[in-house]
């Protein structure tokens, strides 16, 4: 029953089904027909939405959502213009640059893509770079949101698995610092080759810091809460209400551009991305309990440790399985629906789970730029106004960075689990 559940989801997904309904409707059959309660239903998909930690997901996703309204992105964009746009590539150094400092915010790469991106891509596209060049900018720097903290899916994965959340978000940060030098270096040659446009003259110090005045109340968002939870005075969830309370001071006493009607809309639309995230959290965790039921987590553990029990090898086949994951299904899905499959006998090969999660998770964020799923892909042809063949060509080399991120991440260990040592 339990392959015969996993066959029937896979065929409503490629028949073009809601994700949502792809999962729930073998979901619910096998309760009928199994003759289980219907009131099954209720009680699992209210456990799984009875989680602490998941109350980080609105409140980050609001802090996101507030930030682009309030004009808060403005100041951070212009701030890194001065400090990194002379650099080769100029504002391509600009653009990559920026989404580390947003994603230290966010924790969202699709909320750096509708935010910060649009700016980014418009004001690229005024001083001469191509569109195609600019979404690939864009698209290829904003994977580094969802693995630098605040990380959503790295706040679910840890949700999902029991691994703690605290030590998955330190375990983000050098991979993504590591992302980012990646593809400024890369950005570089290509400026080099091509001869793109850069500021004219470095900034001087008063320049610098007039642009860094505005800017300085958002940079130290990231660094209260990632000091706060390091020296133990709070968690991931009450870091987020504490970004949250941070935020909304800021904008209403510092930049003093908060009105009511931006409250509104950051409210209204967090509702709705949380409200899609939420309720693939509630159907994939009654799915993934009938799987629990139907002992297919067990009979994969039992059939990849025969395979083999070195964990080098089983994290290349963690990172294959992610890969093509993520090319399906959008990393909550892939993380809810996957990894607690995958997980455990990676774990009992002697896989830190810590390090598994980041792979996991830059795993999915690499899908974001790959088809057919490639939500980053769709979201930056609407706004930079081009074609899903342009966008890709475009990317080509940025694959070659992020690829090489992955391996690092794979292979060395010691630099992801450095941070989350601290606290062991």
């Amino acid at each position: 029953m339990g392959l015969a559940l996993i066959i029937l989801f896979l065929g409503l997904f490629v028949a073009g089904f809601p994700v949502v309904y792809a999962i729930l409707l073998p979901a619910i059959g096998y309760v009928l027909v199994e003759g289980l309660p219907l009131g099954l239903l209720t009680q699992r998909v209210t456990y799984a939405l009875d989680s602490f930690p998941l109350v980080a997901v609105p409140i980050f996703i609001f802090v996101g959502n507030l930030m682009n309204l309030a004009g808060v992105t403005d100041r951070i964009f212009r701030f890194a213009d001065t400090l990194v746009g002379r650099l080769p590539g100029g504002l391509a150094q600009v653009n990559i640059f920026s989404s580390l400092i947003f994603s230290g915010m966010s924790g969202a790469a699709l909320a750096d893509v509708g935010g910060l991106g649009r700016i980014e891509i418009e004001a690229m596209k005024q001083r001469g770079f191509s569109a195609p060049f600019s979404g690939a900018v864009t698209a290829a720097s904003a994977v580094v949101g969802p693995i630098f903290p605040p990380s959503i899916p790295l706040i679910v994965y840890g949700s999902v698995t029991s691994v703690s959340i605290v030590q998955l978000l330190l375990a983000g940060i050098v991979p993504a610092l590591i992302c980012i030098v990646l593809l400024m270096v890369t950005a570089a040659i290509i400026a080099l080759v091509t001869k793109m446009p850069r500021a004219e003259r470095w900034p001087t110090w008063r320049e610098l810091g007039s642009s860094l005045v505005p800017a300085l109340p958002a940079l130290l968002a990231p660094v209260l809460m990632i000091s706060g939870m390091l020296l133990g005075l709070f968690t991931p969830t009450e870091a987020a209400a504490v970004t949250v309370i941070y935020v909304l001071l800021i904008s209403t006493f510092f930049y003093r551009e908060l009105t009511w009607s931006h409250l509104w809309n950051a409210m209204v639309l967090t509702l709705r991305s949380t409200s899609a995230i939420l309720i693939i959290v509630a159907a994939a965790s009654l799915f993934g309990w009938i799987l629990a039921v139907e002992q297919i987590p067990q009979d994969f553990s039992r059939w990849i440790l025969q395979f083999s029990t070195n964990p080098i090898v089983l994290l290349l086949i963690a990172n294959l399985i992610f890969f093509i994951a993520g090319m399906l299904l959008d990393s909550t899905t892939a993380t809810l629906l996957v990894v607690p499959v995958i997980a455990p006998p990676m774990v009992l090969a002697g896989v830190d789970p810590v390090h598994l999660g980041i792979i996991v998770i830059f795993n999915l964020m690499l899908g974001l730029l790959t088809p057919p799923m490639g939500l980053s892909l769709f979201l930056v042809c609407s706004i930079a106004r081009i074609t899903l063949r342009q966008l890709l060509t475009a990317l080509l080399p940025f694959y070659a960075p992020l690829l090489l991120t992955l391996g690092i991440i794979t292979f060395a260990s010691d630099l992801v689990l450095w941070l989350p040592g601290l606290l062991r």
